[in-house]
């Protein structure tokens, strides 16, 4: 791509190139509902979501007209079985989050916060009249939903939180801060983790918006502004003063941070196969780049140099699709680690950001526009490679499982 290709062109995947990204034949292999939800999901992407998200990634805004066309697709609540949503298999599901962030990884975050994070709390954790409270409205997107579990002073170290709630009658009174909540500005439901002030045990509670739109009483969201990546999903910090939850919105199979974690634990998956999203989409455009841009009389992608970059990236962009391919058989068999899973997630945030880093580089001046895309992966990959736990947690929930020694202290 040039320096003058328009603001809402595609990226390479969306333009015929040859580029090979799935240099193993990986998909192949799978199922053809697996195929067809792939599919989908790409052709929303390169139509609907390419053309509009660096206006609104540069004006930091989310896209809600792309919500509709999000709820047609079937595909809001991925494996979660029954009460309207799809029921997908893990390698389904991952086709999605690839899919959807080898256009953008702010659509991805908004549909991973809102059907991963918020409706897998509700699934897991949830009665089942709380299932159907909530889930079928939420797998249609007519109410959105938010995951209220980081605080200011405890993100990596999430167990800590300081958050209580205190049980007045059939009503629960709730007083803490949350930060970097997704959606958390916006959202209609809201699953909040607090403490417990009797028995210190954590809970989950569901904070609602009235029928007006307003939240309750002492629940002040502000949106954070001065992102550089990630800019078209809002987060939000919010402070939380007497707010008052009904009995009945607390999650009754949420009694210890343990059932918290089985929540992360399942969704972690999902920031992986981001990874590959980003990481498939700059590769295409940087191999795409060298084929037609030209230096010293000869296209970039003849000099010994770029195609030793790009065989490495191309290497390292394999290791990641096999290793998250593994990951979702694993989890289907319901064999999947939590060490696994760091280690998966480790793994792809590492080699996710040098790609893309590479790419940019590979596009050197032009790698910087926002029109050529390369620049929004790469911030958004910072992005990634933060939550659901930094490479630094992982390797230490990994060096955990390897030596049987905690370094948390």
């Amino acid at each position: 791509m040039t320096a003058t290709t328009s603001t809402r062109s595609a990226p390479a995947a969306a333009t015929g190139t040859t580029t090979n990204a799935d240099y193993f034949r990986l998909d192949e292999d799978l199922s053809p509902e697996e195929i067809a939800i792939r599919d989908k999901v790409r052709s929303f992407a390169e139509q609907q979501v390419l053309p509009i998200i660096n206006d609104y990634w540069e004006r930091a805004e989310f896209p809600w007209e792309l919500l509709p066309g999000l709820a047609e697709l079937g595909i809001i609540g991925t494996t979660i079985q029954g009460h309207g949503c799809p029921g997908m298999s893990r390698k389904a599901a991952g086709m999605v989050a690839r899919e959807m962030s080898r256009a953008d990884g702010s659509i991805n975050t908004f549909i991973g916060v809102h059907a991963n994070l918020c409706m897998g709390s509700l699934n897991m954790l949830g009665s089942e009249s709380q299932k159907e409270r909530w889930l079928p409205e939420m797998a249609r997107l007519k109410k959105t939903g938010a995951f209220a579990l980081t605080e200011p002073d405890h993100g990596s170290d999430s167990v800590a939180l300081e958050t209580s709630a205190r049980r007045e009658g059939d009503t629960w009174v709730i007083d803490g801060h949350k930060r970097w909540i997704g959606n958390g500005d916006a959202a209609d439901v809201t699953v909040l983790f607090a403490r417990n002030v009797e028995d210190g045990k954590v809970n989950a509670f569901v904070v609602e918006k009235d029928e007006h739109q307003n939240f309750p009483a002492g629940y002040k969201p502000e949106r954070i502004t001065g992102k550089v990546g990630k800019r078209a999903i809002q987060q939000a910090d919010i402070t939380i003063e007497g707010v008052r939850v009904p009995d009945e919105n607390r999650l009754t199979g949420c009694n210890s941070f343990k059932d918290v974690s089985r929540v992360l634990q399942a969704t972690r998956g999902g920031a992986s196969w981001e990874a590959v999203g980003h990481a498939m989409a700059v590769f295409e455009i940087a191999a795409e780049y060298a084929s037609r841009r030209k230096q010293f009389g000869n296209v970039i992608g003849g000099y010994q140099l770029v195609q030793s970059r790009l065989a490495n990236m191309l290497s390292e962009l394999t290791t990641m699709q096999l290793l998250c391919n593994r990951m979702a058989e694993l989890a289907d068999r319901g064999q999947l680690t939590n060490a696994q899973a760091s280690m998966v997630k480790m793994s792809t945030a590492q080699k996710g950001k040098w790609i893309c880093n590479e790419a940019r580089d590979l596009l050197a001046g032009n790698g910087l526009l926002l029109e050529n895309h390369v620049a929004r992966h790469m911030t958004d990959m910072e992005v990634v490679s933060t939550y659901e736990g930094t490479d630094a947690i992982q390797s230490l929930l990994v060096g955990r499982d390897i030596t049987g020694i905690s370094a948390f202290k």
